[in-house]
């Protein structure tokens, strides 16, 4: 049987395996999923979704704010270039970076007022487009999607 994604790839023979089918229809589905929410939210405030994530995430740590390698820790997706990622924020004025007072070594990034303000708006747009994108499944399905991931994603830590 011909599945969905086989059609959309216009690919005439069949997965080697189900895991190779199932695995590509993951990346599939997170990349249509990603890209309709960045044209939804992130575009029109001309944020990546890298840059809504730190800022999400800055906004969470509050007024001590985190250090590089803490900030990367925590993103949904792994960006090999933070620095980079921040500097850009920095120079939007939505970011601020300072020395920690205790240890000279360590920068602290910090999300500013003007950071604040083009986030907080974000939120419940944000939350819309994640409902109406799932919103084919139940709640019983969501849970069950959401026990699947992460049974995939800590068999991966194992490893």
């Amino acid at each position: 049987m011909v599945g969905r994604l086989q059609k959309e790839l216009a690919k005439r023979n069949t997965f080697e395996c189900l895991e190779q089918e199932a695995h590509l229809n993951l990346v599939r589905t997170a990349d249509m999923l990603h890209r309709t929410i960045e044209a939804a939210v992130f575009v029109p405030a001309g944020l990546s979704d890298a840059q809504y994530n730190v800022l999400r995430i800055l906004r969470g740590a509050g007024d001590s704010g985190l250090r590089c390698s803490d900030i990367a820790a925590r993103l949904i997706t792994s960006d090999p270039d933070i620095t980079r990622l921040l500097d850009r924020l920095v120079k939007r004025g939505l970011v601020t970076r300072q020395r920690d007072s205790e240890d000279r070594r360590v920068v602290r990034a910090t999300i500013t007022p003007n950071g604040l303000e083009l986030l907080t708006p974000l939120d419940q747009p944000l939350l819309d487009a994640h409902r109406r994108s799932l919103s084919v499944l139940s709640q019983r399905e969501l849970r069950s999607l959401i026990k699947m991931l992460e049974r995939i994603r800590a068999s991966l830590d194992d490893d």
